[in-house]
C-alpha cells in the first residue's frame, strides 16, 4: 500500500464535486439497487482494480459475505452488476471469478477510448472554460507530488478524474457518457500498466504536455498528444499481457 497523502478539496469553491468520482457511474436501472448492493459493488471493484483480487481469482461467496460483512443475497446483486461492467465472469453452478485481462479485449478498448478522449481533448482545447483549466492545472500539480512520494493508488485516483475532466470539457454529454462506460472497464488495465517501468514517470510527463496544450487552446496538438498517450498505455498493457507471468495468472 503506497503512502497516503490528502489535499484540500479539489474545487475553487465550496460546491461538493461529484461528476468526477474516481468510480464509473452507475447506470440508471429501474429498480434501485439495495445500498449493501451498492457498497459491495464499489468495494470489490476496488480490489479488483488495485489488485487485491487477481484476474481469475475464485469469488467464494460465503468468504466475501464474511469479508464484506453482508449477507449473501446484496453480494450475489453486486456480483451480478460486476459482470454488466466486465470485470467478473458469472458460471452457472460454480463459483463466480474474477474476468481474467484479455489482450484481444483490452486492445479493442484501448482504441475506442483513444479515439473518445482524443476527439474530447481537441474539443475541450476550444470549449474548456477557464475554470476547467485551473482544476486541471491543480490536478497536474498533484499527481506529480503523489508521483514523486510514490503513493500510487492516490495517483491513480486523480489520474482518473484528469481524464474524465476533459472529456466532460468537450460539453458533449454523448462523449462523457460513451467515455465513463469505457473507462470503468479500463480502469484495472490502467492501473496495472502504471507498475511497468518507467511507465509512470512517463504517464506524468504526458500529461503535462496535454496540460500545456490544452492551456495554448491547441487542439491539434493535445488530440495528439492524447492518442499517443493512450496508445502506450495500451502498448504497455498488451506487452504484460503477453507475458508467461500474465497468461499463469489471468
Amino acid at each position: 500500500m503506497s503512502p497516503t497523502m490528502t489535499f484540500d478539496d479539489d474545487r475553487p469553491d465550496d460546491t461538493p464535486d461529484t461528476s468526477l468520482d474516481t468510480a464509473p457511474p452507475r447506470r440508471r436501472r429501474a429498480v434501485p439497487t439495495p445500498p449493501l448492493a451498492d457498497m459491495a459493488v464499489d468495494r470489490l471493484r476496488d480490489m479488483i482494480i488495485y489488485g487485491e483480487l487477481a484476474p481469475s481469482a475464485r469469488l467464494i461467496e460465503p468468504e466475501l459475505s464474511e469479508k464484506l460483512g453482508i449477507s449473501r443475497t446484496p453480494l450475489r446483486e453486486a456480483l451480478k452488476l460486476l459482470a454488466a461492467d466486465g470485470l467478473v465472469m458469472l458460471r452457472p453452478n460454480r463459483n463466480a471469478i474474477v474476468a481474467p485481462l484479455d489482450a484481444a479485449e483490452l486492445t479493442h478498448l484501448f482504441e475506442a477510448e483513444g479515439c473518445i478522449e482524443s476527439f474530447a481533448a481537441r474539443l475541450a482545447a476550444e470549449r474548456m472554460t477557464a475554470a476547467d483549466l485551473r482544476r486541471l492545472r491543480g490536478f497536474q500539480e498533484k499527481i506529480e507530488a503523489l508521483q514523486g512520494a510514490g503513493a500510487l493508488e492516490e495517483y491513480f485516483a486523480i489520474n482518473q478524474k484528469i481524464h474524465r475532466l476533459i472529456v466532460s470539457s468537450a460539453k458533449n454529454p454523448a462523449l462523457v457518457e460513451a467515455h465513463d462506460r469505457l473507462l470503468g472497464r479500463l480502469a484495472r488495465a490502467r492501473y496495472f500498466a502504471l507498475g511497468a517501468q518507467g511507465r509512470w514517470k512517463e504517464s506524468v510527463l504526458e500529461h503535462r504536455e496535454i496540460l500545456a496544450a490544452l492551456e495554448a487552446r491547441d487542439g491539434k496538438t493535445a488530440e495528439h498528444l492524447f492518442v499517443h498517450h493512450v496508445g502506450r498505455t495500451g502498448e504497455v498493457v498488451a506487452a504484460a499481457c503477453a507475458s508467461p507471468r500474465a497468461r499463469q495468472t489471468g
